[in-house]
């Protein structure tokens, strides 16, 4: 079944920064957490080499931002928690690309576990590893923990303590990034949030309007595709509002994300809402819209769909083909 190509997936669904064509595939970013894949003496063994043709972006996750890389496929000190060696991770996503060669490969860069790592992060170093994997560029999942967005009287927009720190980040990623490679990167949820229509827009935080400097900066064009993080966000978010209100500041490929496990009461991300939802923001004119799991390998402990479920039901909630297939 991984030797199945995912239908009309164009190499160009990510030329880039630029709203998809009709006909392109849509985006699928699936994350694939380190920490859970099984143990493999080489490739063929992984459940990496075997993900579904319709996840077309799949993300390692996660390295740290200031990773130690000396090269060699020793990834011994990059942050990922494979439990096997980087040999057998370029041979696994080399088996991946192969059966699926529309499918591209990023690596994970930050989260959640990461935050820390920032002030010393290694562009450099993270691209040699892509580079060595064979993959196809980096998730750039910067968390800040104090944004401290807030409205600015004087340009009657939000301004945040992180705004010169993700325009930074981005700059220096792409100078050593250059494309075909891509650069992804995961939003916050209410991050579109504070301005405009959407000024008063629930809930509030302070991450209200954080991502709104970048996408109005000159480092916007480096960035080729969006995903919000529209979870544990609280009963007042509205994930379609959330899409519509990024849709006024990016028209590239934007998706939304999914998650398997929440920890706040509500959140409801069943296999019917999804497939609804998607279905309703994946129209015919908006053909870069698109959705994000995380994570693939998460199981649940109460009976609620795990993420070998949710991939398909985001499948067919994009109107995407190979639907049946399964991650082993």
């Amino acid at each position: 079944m991984w030797l199945r190509v995912a239908a009309g997936l164009a190499a160009a669904l990510f030329g880039l920064a630029a709203p998809a064509r009709a006909g392109e595939a849509r985006p699928f970013v699936v994350y694939h957490e380190s920490w859970l894949e099984r143990p493999a003496t080489g490739g063929i063994a992984t459940t990496l080499a075997f993900m579904p043709p319709y996840a077309n972006i799949v993300v390692l996750s996660f390295a740290r931002p200031d990773l130690v890389y000396p090269g060699a496929l020793d990834i011994g000190g990059t942050g990922l928690e494979y439990q096997f060696s980087g040999t057998i991770l370029r041979e696994a996503i080399a088996l991946l690309k192969r059966g699926n060669p529309g499918t591209r490969v990023l690596l994970g860069v930050g989260g959640d576990g990461y935050k820390e790592g920032w002030p010393a992060y290694d562009p450099v170093a993270a691209a040699r590893l892509v580079a060595d994997l064979g993959a196809d560029g980096i998730d750039l999942d910067y968390e800040p923990p104090r944004p401290d967005c807030r409205p600015s009287a004087e340009a009657g927009r939000m301004v945040c303590a992180s705004d010169a720190s993700w325009r930074d980040l981005v700059r220096r990623t792409r100078a050593v990034l250059p494309r075909p490679l891509m650069l992804s990167i995961p939003v916050w949820s209410v991050g579109a949030y504070g301005e405009g229509e959407f000024a008063a827009a629930r809930p509030v935080s302070p991450y209200t309007g954080v991502m709104l400097d970048l996408l109005r900066s000159p480092e916007a064009a480096s960035v080729d595709l969006l995903s919000i993080m529209s979870y544990e966000a609280g009963p007042q978010f509205d994930p379609a509002q959330a899409f519509r209100a990024y849709r006024q500041y990016w028209q590239g490929p934007l998706t939304i994300g999914i998650n398997v496990v929440s920890s706040i009461p509500g959140d409801d991300w069943s296999l019917p809402r999804i497939e609804a939802m998607l279905s309703t923001l994946a129209t015919v004119d908006d053909p870069g819209a698109g959705a994000m799991l995380y994570a693939a390998l998460q199981r649940t402990s109460d009976g609620s769909p795990d993420g070998r479920r949710k991939l398909q039901a985001i499948c067919l909630g994009l109107g995407l083909g190979a639907c049946g297939d399964v991650l082993p």
